[in-house]
């Protein structure tokens, strides 16, 4: 049986839900341990894309490739979820293009639009699971509901402690890779469901 467009595009917007969390966290690993010194506990992973890192050019194309892809990969979403979670996509997408736009140590108005583009990020990418819980709920899917909102609240509050204390590098990690993961977990999902009906 052949794909319809549609069906294809929903295929091509969930393998974009797997390639930019995959290229994001990709670039932050492969940084971190290229560079000497560097603390994936106590540093933060824009620290790889600072205006004088060496690991700028990765990091810089982690952060775009994922942007790049999180609005993609909200059709997929809208289609799961609903129109809300593909907005909260599209926004944690179009703010790490920001963060990747305005690099730390170019100057301290670029810092303060960085750090205001990544809290916008944190707090899009933290309602993702959060926002989906409540369409699983609503269709008798309380498990996988219930899952999406333990790692909502995991990322909320790991991004809250990245703000506060000496290991933000690791809060900060840590809360944006639980959701990373949840969108992977969907985006297999999504990509399964399809190969079915085939």
């Amino acid at each position: 049986m052949r794909r319809s467009s549609n069906d294809r595009r929903i295929v091509a917007s969930a393998v974009a839900g797997i390639v930019g969390p995959t290229a994001f966290v990709g670039a932050w690993v492969t940084g971190g341990l290229r560079t000497p010194g560097y603390s994936f506990v106590g540093a933060a992973i824009s620290r790889l894309a600072a205006v004088h890192a060496t690991t700028r050019p990765l990091m810089t194309g982690g952060f775009v490739t994922f942007g790049v892809a999180l609005p993609i990969f909200g059709q997929a979403l809208r289609r799961e979820f609903g129109p809300r979670v593909a907005v909260a996509a599209t926004i944690s997408g179009l703010a790490t293009l920001g963060v990747a736009a305005f690099p730390l140590d170019h100057s301290d108005a670029v810092d303060r639009a960085h750090a205001a583009v990544a809290f916008v990020a944190y707090v899009a990418t933290s309602a993702m699971p959060a926002l989906a819980q409540r369409s699983l709920r609503a269709s008798g899917m309380n498990v996988a509901a219930n899952g999406s909102a333990s790692i909502a609240a995991a990322s909320a509050l790991s991004l809250v402690a990245s703000t506060l204390g000496p290991a933000h590098g690791l809060f900060q990690r840590t809360g944006l890779t639980v959701v990373d993961v949840w969108m992977v977990v969907v985006a297999l999902t999504v990509l399964r469901g399809k190969s079915t009906e085939q």
